[in-house]
């Protein structure tokens, strides 16, 4: 059942850190956005304004200040992209960016915010962030489930501790390699394939929670 169920760990003897610096193209939107050209700076929201609001959203589970971070996320983008040394790849450097805003994020309103209740949407329940940011290049993880188990999956995921959910998430829906997610968080492969694995076990275990438990024996 896409990466989610099916995720390899592959060679766990590669070093973190080890993936080439930026490819063509990165050093293509990188020398538009050092110019200052415009087009640059659409082409970079385009490619990943949607993937990294799904990130953030899964951290925070509020809309809006998911697209407060994810702004927060570009204009730190744009301001740093003249000291960036290029050592890794741009979607490794922007989603490590996203990652720091988000977990700051939930830091700063856990200290300020615990008594506030946030408001829920239309319908009474917490929105679906799938909907809130639909990709047209659906993720594999997307292609193999339907909406309603799409929606017990999120669920099932807002329980789980934030360092497991951010590893599961990062390989089984954003399907990033080991290698780039080692690189993101700054932990070795071998932590990696750790947080993967309890992240995916303690989704199994929410989800052997309901009657039915199909995903949750399929996830075994």
């Amino acid at each position: 059942m896409a990466r989610l169920l099916l995720g390899n760990p592959g060679n766990l003897s590669i070093l973190a850190g080890a993936q080439a610096g930026v490819s063509e193209e990165d050093a293509r939107i990188l020398r538009g956005l050092r110019a200052g050209i415009e087009d640059a700076y659409q082409e970079l929201i385009d490619r990943y304004e949607q993937p990294i609001f799904g990130i953030v959203f899964r951290l925070l589970e509020n809309p809006g200040d998911s697209s407060d971070v994810v702004q927060e996320v570009f204009l730190k983008v744009f301001r740093g992209v003249n000291s960036f040394r290029e050592q890794s790849s741009l979607r490794t450097w922007i989603y490590r960016i996203a990652l720091n805003e988000a977990h700051n994020h939930r830091r700063w309103f856990s200290r300020h915010c615990r008594c506030e209740i946030s408001l829920e949407d239309e319908r009474g329940g917490r929105p679906n962030p799938l909907e809130l940011a639909s990709d047209p290049g659906r993720s594999p993880f997307e292609q193999a489930l339907d909406s309603e188990n799409r929606t017990l999956i999120e669920r099932a995921l807002a329980k789980i501790n934030p360092v497991f959910r951010t590893a599961v998430v990062l390989r089984d829906i954003e399907n990033l390699s080991y290698e780039e997610i080692a690189e993101i968080l700054q932990i070795s492969l071998g932590t990696v394939k750790s947080r993967i694995l309890r992240g995916r076990e303690a989704l199994r275990r929410e989800l052997t929670q309901r009657p039915d438990q199909t995903l949750a024996e399929a996830l075994a």
